[in-house]
């Protein structure tokens, strides 16, 4: 157990993500947990074609009767499907004419990540 102890105390005693943030907007989620209801609201909510649903509805059958499968000397607990968010996306709203009616905060985000405006 001398190399978990090391390893917690090497991993507490890491610098925070120096570059990290967040950048809290309005968002549209779809309920949480995965299932055939799911599946059709985030394809209306992408507005996708007919055959592109019926593709999702197919994979998601298919992923439902796969099993999970289990590793050898490998224990963490099952992870529950139920409790996801699978889609999540800003709030639509009628976009800004220019730069100046675009929220500070999200420029500032474009800023933090060196993508240009202009």
């Amino acid at each position: 157990m001398a190399a978990v102890k090391q390893t917690v105390e090497h991993v507490a005693s890491l610098e925070k993500y120096k570059h990290g943030f967040v950048t809290e907007i309005e968002q549209d989620f779809a309920p949480k947990g995965l299932s055939e209801d799911t599946v059709r609201f985030i394809s209306a909510k992408k507005d996708e074609p007919a055959w592109m649903l019926q593709w999702r509805l197919e994979a998601y059958e298919r992923w439902l009767a796969m099993e999970e499968p289990t590793w050898a000397k490998v224990s963490f607990p099952r992870i529950d499907y139920q409790d996801s968010y699978y889609y999540a996306a800003p709030k639509t709203k009628e976009g800004p004419k220019s730069l100046d009616e675009v929220d500070p905060d999200i420029l500032e985000t474009y800023k933090k990540l060196g993508i240009p405006l202009r």
